[in-house]
Parts: structure tokens; C-alpha cells; sequence
């Protein structure tokens, strides 16, 4: 039973979803189910396994879904009193389950594999991404170029993208060698469910895509959710600064958080002498 439901975790990790596993760690009283029991709750609220059934089960379900949207994994302690007869399946003592919550690995896809994304693929990995390179080019997307990379997709860059599966731990970074190219490939990645997506350019490259798309039919909902022009300005110009400035701003998507500069948040120098 357990090898099977880790196989479960397995397949909904590799599918980009979310999940649960669900492990009673201490039972005191009397319960169907004894310690070490265990069930897998998906995101979509299907279970495998059990750990004893009734309202326990019920409620660990529900924690566990709680767990499943905020990515946290939570200890919980139920107990059963003459008072507290909602958890009927223990009598009169009381069971503390952990709830583990796995989590898909985050992924940042690449389109193309010049200089800027050598440096990205570079800092994705200090960072603990996982990465697939998109290039048309052999000599661009080698295992010598890019060593650790989890995928090298060869090929039509936005053909591949297309029937790549992208999901909401996907963050896409468009960085191929020209206008057309980057085009395709941003089309090719809109109306997904990425949680980020980017294009290089300036503002005038970024209009002139723009306008092309929604001559093509894009609605500009979906352009108003593209990073572009991409990062964060730093006021640098080369490769190594141009993607620190990306993945500074991915980060802050990925935490939903507001660029600022830390020393803002800091109190007001005092005047008073100390």
C-alpha cells in the first residue's frame, strides 16, 4: 500500500500538481486504524488510502486541502472528549496525524539559448529551478553549453513550447535571436497557466510584437500579463546583469511580492543623540 501511494505522489508531482500524504504518527485510545496509517489527498480533493475513515478522515481531508493550497506541510492533534464527539472513530483518547504536502519542483523554461540564457540557466541553478533550454540551433542547447539542465528541447522553438506542458510552477523566459523568433514563442506560451511569463526587448520591440498579435487575434488581456520589457532595471547592460535583473523579478512574482529597495522599510534615522 505505501509503495503505491507514493507512487501516486509521484505521478501527480510529475504531472505539476500538487498533493498530500496524510500519516497517523500517535494514536492513544482505541482507532480502526493504527499508527503509520496513511492516505494521499490530491488538490483536486480525490483520496487513496485511509486512516480509519469518519469524521477524523473527514477532517484530516479538509486540513489537508488547506495544506495543499498554502504549500505547507502541519502537524494536527485530534482528541475526543465526553464534550467532543465530532471525531467518532477514536474513543475517548486522541491521535496527532502529520500532514506532508509535496510540492512540483518550480521550472523556468527557456526560449533560446544565446548569452542572456546561458547567465539565466546559470543563476537558475544557484537558485533551485528546474531548467529546459528551447533552441532550433545544436551548437545552442548541447550538454556542454548547458551541463545541469533538467531538459534540452531541440528543435522549432515554438512548436516544442506549444505541446510543452506548462503549468503554474512554469516561469517562462523569452530570449531567442530576433524579433520573429520571439513572436512565435511568446504566442506559443499565451493563454497558458504559467505563472510568469517574459520577453526581451525594448519598449519599442515589445509594441511592435504586441500589435502583431493582436492582429493575429491575441486579446491584450492576455499581452497585459507579459513581463516586457523583462526584469527589473538595474541600469546594467550585459548578459550576467540583464538576467539577474529577470530573476530578481521572477522571484518577486514567485513570492508575490513588490520590488522595492530594503532600506525603505527602515526607521527614520534618529536625531536625538544616543
Amino acid at each position: 500500500m505505501e509503495d503505491m501511494l507514493l507512487d501516486i505522489v509521484s505521478a501527480e508531482l510529475k504531472a505539476g500538481r500538487k498533493s498530500a500524504m496524510a500519516i497517523i504518527t500517535m494514536i492513544e485510545g482505541s482507532s480502526p486504524r493504527g499508527e503509520g496509517s496513511m492516505m494521499v489527498i490530491k488538490g483536486s480533493g480525490e483520496t487513496e488510502g485511509t486512516i480509519g475513515g469518519g469524521a477524523i478522515e473527514r477532517e484530516t481531508i479538509k486540513h489537508a486541502l488547506e495544506c495543499i493550497e498554502d504549500g505547507e506541510s502541519r502537524n494536527y492533534d485530534f482528541k475526543l472528549t465526553e464534550e467532543e464527539k465530532s471525531l467518532d472513530m477514536i474513543c475517548g483518547g486522541r491521535a496527532q496525524v502529520f500532514i506532508k504536502v509535496f510540492v512540483p519542483d518550480n521550472r523556468l523554461l527557456i526560449a533560446g539559448g544565446g548569452h542572456v540564457a546561458l547567465k539565466l540557466y546559470e543563476i537558475a541553478q544557484i537558485m533551485g529551478f528546474k531548467t529546459a533550454i528551447f533552441e532550433d540551433r545544436q551548437e545552442f542547447c548541447s550538454r556542454e553549453r548547458f551541463p545541469k539542465a533538467h531538459e534540452l528541447v531541440l528543435g522549432d522553438i515554438a512548436e516544442n513550447l506549444r505541446s510543452y506542458p506548462v503549468d503554474e510552477n512554469c516561469y517562462a523566459v523569452v530570449v531567442t535571436r530576433g524579433h520573429s523568433h520571439d513572436e512565435q514563442a511568446l504566442e506559443a506560451l499565451l493563454g497558458r497557466n504559467a505563472a510568469y511569463i517574459g520577453m526581451i526587448g525594448s519598449r519599442r520591440k515589445t509594441a511592435m510584437v504586441f500589435d502583431k498579435l493582436i492582429k493575429k487575434g491575441i486579446l491584450e488581456s492576455e499581452l497585459e500579463k507579459v513581463y516586457a520589457p523583462i526584469g527589473i532595471d538595474t541600469g546594467g547592460e550585459t548578459p550576467e546583469e540583464i538576467a539577474l535583473g529577470i530573476m530578481a523579478e521572477i522571484v518577486a512574482v514567485k513570492h508575490d511580492a513588490k520590488i522595492r529597495h530594503m532600506k525603505d522599510s527602515r526607521p527614520a534615522i534618529s536625531k536625538e543623540p544616543i
